[in-house]
Order: structure tokens, then sequence, then C-alpha cells
């Protein structure tokens, strides 16, 4: 899904990591379990989704991105 909303909008994108390719990133995000989902580093999830689900994380992150305490990102 994430691939898919980078399709429709240029200000979202969208990688895929092979985490066993890089254990210093699986570290720095705490996988545990795959897929895992990071949404510009203030909200995260594991795991498959519905649609819907994923919409709702990807609202909480830009409200979380527009709030003062955010970080930089």
């Amino acid at each position: 899904m994430a691939h898919a909303a980078a399709m429709l909008n240029p200000r979202i994108r969208a990688d895929v990591v092979e985490i066993s390719e890089f254990p210093k990133m699986a570290q720095d995000y705490q996988v545990m379990g795959v897929p895992k989902t990071v949404i510009s580093g203030v909200v995260e999830f594991v795991g498959a989704v519905p649609e819907s689900t994923f919409v709702s994380h990807l609202k909480a992150a830009v409200e979380k991105l527009k709030s003062p305490s955010a970080p930089p990102g």
C-alpha cells in the first residue's frame, strides 16, 4: 500500500528493504517482525493491515508532523 500511495502522490516515497542485508537498519528500527512500516519516523506498525488502517496510520503521521513537537523529517 505504501508503494501505491507513492505512485499516486509525488510527496510520498516508499522503500522496501531486505532487512537481512541491512542488520544495522533492523536494529535501528527495532524490527521484530515483517512487514514493518515506518512513516516519517513518527508512526510505525508491524504486519499487513487493511487499506483503511493504513490510511489512518498515514493521517496520524501527517498530524504528528504538523504538531510543533514533531521531530524534523
